[in-house]
């Protein structure tokens, strides 16, 4: 922002001395429009010299993906999109046939297992199953009477949801991939950490009475945010950013409308 061109300074008027007209030596006051040394750089310093920027919803140094950034009033809208309780997305890989201590592959080795016995199908009846007890754990925490009008048009919009804390549910999970013994899953969770997801499958793992550990951790999604919203590193410039809130600005504004009113 300090590179930016600058603005113009401002001009104040003030009266200045001048020769008189009729010469003579005489001298009178003039008005003139004249810059406010206040507004120059080196009398006042950079113009953006205090910038408050704030981070959404984080993410560990083994996670990748899409990371919301305030900037300025950016951050009130932060806090009240993180009130709104939405839903994030994350690609998770994963490696059958063995387990470490932190549950992902760079972790201290505890053991080897075989999974020559695993199949698509048996997976995905484990994940059936976890995302069915996560439904029932979403509709008890959204406090909300099923047999309502009000359910019915919650569900409708879309915002049956946790307005609340909740431990992590998980709203919707498939695979993507499936090539032993690797795997790929697509998550869709409220109120999760990355760690919460490896150890998911870890125990994904031993539910297959086999073990493993997480390969990838990548959100796609925060809420309104998706990959195609965010900046590579090499596009963290004013321009750039001040597009991308421009381009994010109708969504955000959609959502907390919807969900807060």
């Amino acid at each position: 922002l300090n590179a930016a061109p600058g603005r113009p300074p401002r001009k104040q008027v003030r009266f200045l001395p001048a020769p008189a007209p009729g010469g003579g030596g005489a001298v009178e006051l003039v008005a003139a429009r004249v810059p406010v040394l206040a507004d120059h750089p080196l009398v006042r310093g950079p113009r953006f010299k205090k910038l408050k920027i704030g981070a959404g919803h984080r993410l560990d140094v083994k996670a990748s993906g899409v990371f919301v950034l305030g900037i300025g009033h950016g951050n009130k809208l932060l806090t009240d999109l993180y009130n709104c309780h939405l839903t994030k997305v994350y690609t998770v890989g994963g490696l059958f046939g063995k387990a470490t201590d932190d549950f992902s592959d760079t972790g201290n080795l505890v053991e080897k297992t075989t999974f020559d016995h695993i199949t698509r199908e048996k997976l995905e009846r484990i994940l059936a199953v976890i995302q069915g007890t996560n439904q029932k754990a979403l509709l008890m925490y959204s406090n909300i009477d099923m047999k309502t009008q009000e359910a019915y048009e919650l569900a409708v919009k879309g915002l049956i949801r946790p307005m609340g804390k909740s431990p992590p549910i998980i709203t919707a999970v498939r695979c993507l991939q499936f090539e032993l013994p690797e795997f790929q899953l697509e998550i869709h969770c409220l109120h999760e950490t990355q760690q919460y997801l490896r150890k998911m499958v870890h125990e994904i793992g031993l539910e297959l009475k086999s073990s493993a550990v997480c390969t990838q951790v990548r959100r796609t999604r925060d809420g309104v945010f998706t990959v195609d919203d965010a900046l590579p590193r090499t596009q963290w410039n004013l321009r750039s950013i001040q597009e991308a809130i421009r381009n994010c600005q109708l969504k955000v504004e959609t959502e907390l409308e919807k969900t807060l009113g």
